[in-house]
């Protein structure tokens, strides 16, 4: 089958591969240049407190979009298989249930947020002097959830239909704009973090808004159908987006992870170094992410590859597919470790003034922290691999270990061992766990060694 120019079926793995992985990448790219470039406007602009209270808030954030990239992985590998079958209409309806379910849940949990701002952020574990400062950055990005989410999903669906460029287009699109929201709205309007987040809101919509255009006036295989609305159609329509959200699952428990990471870490720092501690942990949580995106875009990019080969059951295919994206992996991942453990200095200098205490415990932690950038990207790209051959309990369970079962009795009993060193360690110590078991899964199981 071929759309657009991309032929899923017959043309050589490592091209095809590329063809989606860059423009993905770029898309990344950018997002990273966003992440880094908002929190180095709040760190000089507002100051380490402001830096602190995004951090306390970024969980929520992140939760939300795994949710995203729960409906739109799981939507596009059930997607990928039926077009491999040539079953159209199979396809155009679960990418409608997947974008109706996402404005629903959104719809749901924007207003949740906004009814229940204080005990959200006391619950992501706030102190008094951080309380007002995040619940003015989290009021916005609450907000425009709805949109955020479309354009999570819509990202998927977008590439799976042949146009990874327009998919990319949205992202740089909404980062740029975000940029310079940010920029404009910190200085010279003087909003600070509140408006730090107006500006991350604003780009959401511009992001589903663009995502709502190419879906209704331009698709090319991919079209939004006109569904039933008996009851018989609405139990049909849970069925299927169950089926997605048990495919997609580990996406976000993956985002969970990171939720759960920044939480955890949030309530160590503060308890044994203070809002400082806090402020200089966020820095970290603005760089070592970029690890995790750039695996979910060669994750992203593999996906539809691996799936449609399962879907024609070209074993063969699928396996060529794996160990290019796992390569891509190890190569990130290696270089961020190189980067992030080597330029400490520099990249927390972009943050943060080196006259303020959090900049000393941040370029004393992050080389321990950098170790953690080669585990997860492996890991990330291994997950998202069981998850495009139909393997959701693997996925889930790998997903469960890295990001909980590990990651919060690190965080729990390495300080207590090593000291404030031991907070740092957390995170590559429970990465390096995960990509073990996996090994080790993969080295018991002839079936997927086959695959």
């Amino acid at each position: 089958m071929k759309r657009d120019s991309i032929d899923f079926a017959n043309e050589p793995v490592g091209s095809l591969f590329r063809q989606l992985l860059f423009p993905t990448l770029a898309g990344m790219l950018s997002i990273v240049v966003l992440n880094i470039t908002d929190g180095a406007f709040v760190g000089h602009g507002v100051g380490s407190n402001g830096l602190a209270a995004i951090n306390i808030a970024a969980p929520i954030f992140t939760f939300i979009t795994g949710i995203g990239l729960m409906l739109g992985s799981g939507c596009s590998i059930v997607a990928s298989i039926h077009l491999s079958k040539g079953n159209h209409k199979a396809a155009d309806i679960n990418v409608t249930q997947a974008f109706l379910a996402a404005i629903v849940i959104a719809t749901i949990m924007s207003a949740l947020i906004l009814t229940n701002l204080e005990k959200t952020i006391r619950l992501f574990g706030s102190n008094d002097v951080l309380l007002p400062t995040a619940m003015a950055y989290l009021k916005w990005i609450a907000m425009f959830i709805p949109l955020n989410m479309l354009g999570v999903v819509g990202e998927f669906i977008i590439r799976l239909d042949g146009s990874p460029k327009y998919s990319m287009t949205c992202t740089v699109v909404a980062a740029g704009l975000n940029i310079f929201l940010d920029w404009l709205f910190i200085f010279p309007f003087g909003w600070g973090v509140e408006g730090a987040g107006l500006a991350t809101g604003i780009s959401f919509a511009v992001s589903g808004i663009l995502v709502i255009i190419y879906m209704v006036f331009c698709p090319r295989t991919l079209h939004l159908y006109r569904l039933k609305t008996s009851l018989k159609s609405f139990r049909l329509s849970l069925r299927n987006v169950g089926y997605q959200v048990r495919l997609g699952f580990s996406s976000l428990l993956a985002e969970a992870a990171v939720s759960c990471f920044v939480i955890v870490g949030n309530y160590i720092f503060i308890k044994y170094l203070g809002e400082t501690g806090v402020a200089a942990f966020s820095v970290a949580c603005y760089c070592i992410p970029t690890a995790f995106m750039f695996a979910n875009s060669i994750t992203q990019s593999a996906q539809p590859i691996i799936s449609f080969a399962y879907g024609i059951s070209d074993w063969q295919r699928m396996k060529k597919a794996r160990n290019v994206s796992v390569r891509a992996a190890l190569l990130i991942g290696v270089a961020g470790f190189a980067l992030l453990c080597f330029g400490a200095g520099p990249i927390t200098r972009i943050f943060l003034s080196p006259e303020e205490e959090a900049f000393r415990l941040c370029t004393r932690g992050m080389p321990l922290f950098s170790v953690a950038s080669v585990f997860i990207c492996f890991n990330v790209v291994m997950i998202g691999y069981f998850q495009s051959i139909a393997r959701p309990v693997r996925a889930t369970v790998f997903t469960l270990l890295r990001g909980f079962l590990f990651v919060i009795p690190c965080f729990i009993l390495l300080p207590k061992v090593f000291g404030v060193p031991g907070i740092w360690l957390a995170l590559p110590l429970s990465e390096a766990l995960t990509t073990v078991l996996i090994l080790l899964n993969l080295a018991d199981s002839p079936k997927l060694k086959k695959s």
